[in-house]
């Protein structure tokens, strides 16, 4: 096993597929969303008050900055696949292109990055998510079964100083490699 993809465990009955290329010269495997969901449109939510504060060049409060923080903020949309590779691969997580154009949605990040020690680590299987934030102007529904965004495998190079950096072992999901 070099690399590929496998349900996550608790979801081994839901009738997921796993990501599939859908052309024969296609870089990128199509992931699927694992539930129906909507992705609501940022031009509905309270972050709008605070652009008008901001138009207006006023300053925000804490509480108005928070609020606004706190509504744009990208959905995760779950997949219910995880990833296995090789240690010196990785997964990019890259949106759709007809995601923007047709529909609004965005990975507010650029890409996402999926490491071979995000798989099976000791606090997390692996699920992988992926954050969209809808710029549309009305809500976007996404139905279970519905490509929502693709994953590329690659190889990666590390610097000349690696080997006298010290690294922790991952132990959690998203986000845990941050410090």
């Amino acid at each position: 096993m070099k690399r590929g993809f496998e349900v996550v465990s608790k979801y081994k009955q839901d009738q997921l597929n796993l990501p599939y290329r859908t052309t024969q010269n296609a870089a990128g495997y199509d992931f699927e969303s694992r539930v129906d969901m909507v992705i609501p449109s940022i031009w509905k939510l309270n972050f709008l008050k605070a652009l008008r504060v901001i138009r207006k060049s006023k300053t925000l409060s804490d509480e108005e900055l928070n609020a606004a923080k706190a509504e744009l903020k990208p959905f995760l949309v779950p997949t219910g696949i995880k990833a296995y590779m090789e240690d010196n691969e990785v997964l990019i997580i890259a949106n759709r292109s007809s995601n923007p154009l047709k529909r609004g949605l965005v990975i507010p990040n650029g890409i996402g990055v999926i490491d071979a020690d995000y798989y099976n680590n000791e606090k997390n299987e692996g699920e992988i998510f992926i954050q969209l934030i809808n710029f549309g102007i009305t809500d976007i529904k996404i139905n279970k079964g519905e490509r929502i965004g693709q994953g590329i495998f690659m190889p990666y190079l590390l610097s000349d100083q690696d080997a006298s950096q010290i690294k922790r072992k991952r132990n959690g999901g998203f986000g845990s490699s941050g410090k």
